[in-house]
């Protein structure tokens, strides 16, 4: 992999410690992941005494340290997502994120989990741009600007902006089934509800003048996963969306988890990440086509007809959550999760080879436990796996996984050489 950008990996004494599992800021290029934040008190290494309130503020009162800690400012974040315990918490939390963001508002996901490390209320995940790029001491492209945008063709809110760009990546605010109009959700069931989620998605893109196709990555996070079947058959309906991408059978990557609850109380949520081609002026405008979309598989890992296992784009590949399938028998591999959270993180080394890249091109690695209490068996296979700690993380407990499975990870990673055309 080239030098030409580097992954610069920081920490700070004024965030809670990642004791060496995970830094607390991971940038590469144009975009710093940040590791999701507990309401721990960085001095204790407790969490902070009070109720939801509290541990919002300490939440944000960490991502700040962060944020301040690398330069930056809180209105450089893009995407935030609010994982909450009880979704009832959701206007204490949102209360408390007013006060953090006063005018700019990013894109945003909120979702309640079946439970967060440490017993606790919350837990808020940050994505900040990273104007300098990560060029070992050589300032780059600091003219990028972010670029926000709202359609009337989809729902709004004050508390979210619908899709925020900076650089090559749109990130949109993930997508309730509500219809626009109204204001409130569609009307049926999670096939009505699938459906206006992905065409919510759809009428942002189309009002930035970005297609359907151009979207690498997508997370659904449903009520009850014995509704994916009837969710895959709507999402089969939308991707692929252009006659190029059916000649090549393009699908973006793609998580799918179960949550205990989500705003609404929908049934379905979707979050994309978008390829942007034209980067953000006021730097010369690109031809759409000067960078493209890189899709693989390889055999060496479990696939899925309904997702790409991993989709490079500019300098970063998102990949597919990786369940602990062994790829010749494409069965839950035998024992427990320490077994299973091996078979998930070799299927993501095999994944990460067969692009020529090394599990140190990691940034940003994401948890998925049915059970939190599994988290200290987890953390013994990964630091085989990590023995630096180097990329951002977060752990969440969800409330089930496809194939019954106990772990579920996906990663993202640096991709120094872009993705430029082939000669």
């Amino acid at each position: 992999m080239s030098n030409y950008n580097a992954v610069s990996a920081k920490n700070t004494e004024n965030a809670p410690s990642g004791n060496g599992l995970y830094s607390h800021s991971v940038a590469f290029s144009h975009y710093n992941n940040l590791s999701a934040q507990l309401p721990v008190d960085p001095t204790t290494g407790k969490l902070v005494a009070g109720g939801i309130k509290e541990q919002a503020e300490q939440c944000f009162t960490n991502i700040k340290a962060i944020v301040d800690s690398v330069g930056h400012v809180m209105s450089d974040i893009v995407r935030i997502t609010v994982f909450v315990k009880d979704i009832k918490d959701v206007d204490t939390v949102d209360e408390v994120y007013k006060t953090f963001f006063p005018t700019y508002v990013p894109a945003r996901t909120t979702v309640a989990v079946a439970a967060l490390p440490m017993g606790a209320m919350v837990q808020i995940e940050a994505l900040l741009s990273h104007g300098e790029g990560s060029i070992p001491n050589a300032p780059q492209a600091g003219d990028l600007i972010k670029l926000t945008n709202n359609t009337a063709n989809a729902p709004t809110s004050v508390l979210s902006t619908q899709t925020v760009a900076f650089s090559h990546y749109n990130y949109l605010t993930a997508q309730l089934p509500i219809d626009p109009k109204t204001g409130r959700l569609v009307v049926g069931g999670v096939k009505e509800q699938t459906a206006q989620s992905l065409k919510n998605i759809k009428a942002i893109l189309e009002s930035i003048d970005v297609p359907f196709d151009d979207i690498v990555k997508t997370t659904i996070f449903v009520k009850n996963l014995a509704d994916i079947e009837a969710v895959n058959e709507v999402y089969s309906t939308f991707f692929p969306d252009s006659a190029i991408a059916r000649a090549v059978a393009y699908v973006p990557a793609r998580t799918t988890v179960e949550v205990s609850a989500l705003p609404m109380d929908a049934l379905v949520q979707i979050e994309a990440v978008v390829s942007h081609g034209d980067g953000t002026p006021p730097q010369e405008i690109e031809d759409r086509h000067g960078i493209v979309i890189w899709a693989n598989n390889t055999e060496n890992a479990p696939k899925d007809s309904l997702s790409t296992q991993t989709v490079a784009f500019s300098h970063y590949n998102h990949l597919s959550a990786q369940l602990p399938m062994e790829a010749k028998t494409g069965q839950l591999v035998a024992g427990g999760v320490k077994e299973q959270a091996e078979q998930c993180l070799k299927n993501v080394k095999a994944i990460v080879e067969s692009i020529n890249h090394a599990m140190d091109d990691i940034v940003k690695v994401n948890l998925f436990l049915t059970n939190i209490e599994d988290i200290d068996a987890v953390d013994e296979v990964y630091k085989t796996f990590f023995p630096g700690g180097v990329p951002a993380r977060r752990t969440v407990g969800v409330s089930a996984l496809p194939e019954n499975a106990l772990i579920q990870v996906d990663v993202v990673i640096s991709n120094a050489e872009g993705t430029a055309p082939k000669a």
